[in-house]
């Protein structure tokens, strides 16, 4: 342990000393060499993430986690802090403030999402109600819902005759996901909805698009999902971003669940993990970007 904790600390030293003698030699610190030498993306906005975390001054380690609006403020210290000249150097900048708004946009995204994951669904909450009802109507516009308590939700994946009891494990979070893929990929959104009903490689519907929430989720909140909004959102990345990326993610496992050619639903976990590795495998690029082929997401990619 002792060892270890003295390697550790040599390192460290060993690091800084070596990026002393780098700036001494290009005549800049590491945020101007990473924004100059590195494209705009996950590449760059990570390393600048990292250098900042891993700075020993405690104004750059902070400046991840100030507030949107105190952004451009932030970008000042750290060019006044690395006596930087704002003058010469126009487009740092602006590179830092693209990348302090993803890394600052990633974080307010995760509390957004909790915030939605820890709400429980509220059948005397009238909004609850709605976007209950809405699902039902985008998914069977052509098979009225005959009465709120009803076995019909069996039809698009609930377990019982009342679907507030499968919301429990993702709150709204669940059911904001499922309104959102049904309301803006509502072809698609039918079309995996009439698939998952084939004998062969039958699942309940909403009950694994819920499921699904939950593994975007924990790509969220294990930082994995960097790459992808960091490649993909320009600036701050938003909960439509997630939303985004839960209908790719759903609608690739369910491809992903027929091509595994399951022997039936028992298998469902095991499929699921290994869907859930090959994801993470993907995102280790730092490159990637899950690109959806669906119109929810098209105006995102291409911007």
């Amino acid at each position: 342990m002792f060892v270890q904790v003295c390697l550790y600390f040599y390192c460290k030293c060993l690091w800084r000393c070596l990026k002393f003698v780098v700036r001494k030699l290009t005549g800049q610190c590491e945020l101007q060499r990473i924004c100059y030498n590195t494209k705009p993306g996950a590449a760059r906005t990570m390393k600048i993430e990292a250098s900042l975390k891993g700075s020993k001054s405690k104004r750059l380690q902070t400046s991840v986690n100030v507030h949107p609006d105190a952004i451009e403020k932030t970008i000042d210290d750290i060019m006044e802090l690395k006596r930087i000249n704002p003058d010469i150097n126009p487009q740092l900048g602006v590179s830092l403030q693209a990348c302090l708004l993803q890394i600052v946009g990633y974080r307010n995204l995760i509390a957004e999402v909790e915030k939605l994951r820890r709400e429980p669904y509220d059948s005397e909450n009238p909004q609850h109600e709605e976007m209950l009802l809405k699902l039902w109507k985008c998914l069977k516009p052509n098979s009225p819902l005959k009465a709120r308590i009803s076995k019909q939700w069996c039809e698009i994946g609930f377990q019982g005759d009342d679907p507030k009891t499968d919301f429990r494990g993702m709150g709204l979070l669940g059911l904001y996901n499922l309104v959102y893929l049904a309301e803006w990929d509502t072809e698609i959104a039918q079309q995996v909805l009439t698939d998952s009903l084939h004998p062969k490689y039958s699942y309940s519907f909403a009950i694994v698009g819920i499921n699904i929430t939950d593994l975007a989720y924990n790509l969220l909140v294990s930082g994995a999902l960097k790459t992808h909004f960091y490649n993909v959102a320009p600036e701050a990345p938003t909960l439509t971003h997630f939303q985004q990326t839960f209908c790719y993610l759903m609608h690739e496992f369910h491809k992903f669940w027929i091509d595994e050619d399951p022997l039936d639903i028992m298998e469902f976990n095991r499929v699921r993990e290994k869907f859930y590795k090959r994801i993470l495998r993907q995102l280790q690029n730092p490159e990637m970007a899950l690109c959806p082929h669906f119109a929810a997401s098209e105006s995102l990619i291409n911007m």
